[in-house]
């Protein structure tokens, strides 16, 4: 499958198609059980060429098992989610256990300070589209390998901020309302994976702008925000690519500056 968005746009990195499968692709990459990664990596290396698949005993850290869709894993965080992201957990700090997790994780005791206080921080984790998909595999694949029988949930573009421009205007060209694409608060995985997920069964599905999760910053280039529209949009704005202002001279001057 070929991106005529990625052409027009001059993209730096492949984009990237999140798939739901039970079969595991050979030779994807995959983190092994019980051990630390970070979604937004294996994101990454899709977007240079690799596969990537993840399950319910290889999605890296909770929060990536949330991010994916495997459920809720947050209820299985050590001191409460709702403490790492505000203000921690001294209390559980100081426990035997405690002290060992904080010996890896020093932001369980001291919080990350993304929320103001915990009560704030259960109320958006609350309000997460917790999902849990209705297949053994999350595989995320550069789209040029996406196969003719397979049909992606969402695709994920790894832009700078002149391709993301690029792509608010695409997403908006062919619609009667200024609001397609929103930029929601949540970790990184969120906003490539659930949030986007959520807006697949909608009637006017909206492109999420994300990447601005800051503990998942320093995976990407500085200059680096993901967008991800789910696949219906995907080919809405696909189609949309001839005859537009990515054929016209404003972009094309725009355009000469990422080559």
């Amino acid at each position: 499958m070929q991106s005529i968005i990625a052409e027009a746009i001059n993209m730096r990195y492949s984009p990237v198609a999140v798939l739901w499968t039970d079969e595991k692709p050979e030779g994807a990459l995959q983190f092994k059980e019980g051990r630390w990664g970070c979604v937004v990596a294996m994101l990454r290396a899709a977007a240079l060429g690799k596969t990537a698949a993840f399950d319910r005993k290889t999605f890296g850290c909770l929060g990536g098992g949330v991010g994916l869709g495997f459920g809720n894993q947050y209820v299985n965080f050590p001191g409460g989610i709702e403490y790492f992201l505000s203000t921690g957990n001294k209390e559980f700090g100081r426990t035997e256990a405690g002290k060992n997790i904080v010996r890896n994780m020093p932001a369980l005791e001291h919080g990350e300070g993304y929320v103001k206080n915990p009560e704030l921080a259960a109320k958006f984790v609350n309000s997460l589209p917790m999902t849990d998909v209705p297949a053994e595999f999350v595989v995320f694949k550069p789209i040029e390998q996406v196969a003719e029988n397979e049909e992606p949930r969402v695709i994920v573009f790894l832009v700078n901020p002149d391709q993301l421009s690029a792509l608010v205007v695409l997403a908006h060209y062919a619609r009667e309302a200024n609001f397609n694409v929103v930029a929601p608060f949540g970790a990184g995985c969120h906003s490539t994976c659930i949030i986007p997920y959520r807006e697949c069964d909608a009637e006017r599905p909206r492109a999420i702008i994300g990447l601005t999760d800051i503990s998942a910053r320093k995976h990407v280039e500085k200059d680096i925000l993901s967008f991800t529209v789910p696949y219906k949009m995907y080919r809405e704005m696909e189609s949309n690519v001839p005859g537009s202002f990515l054929e016209k001279e404003t972009w094309l001057k725009v355009l000469e500056r990422n080559k």
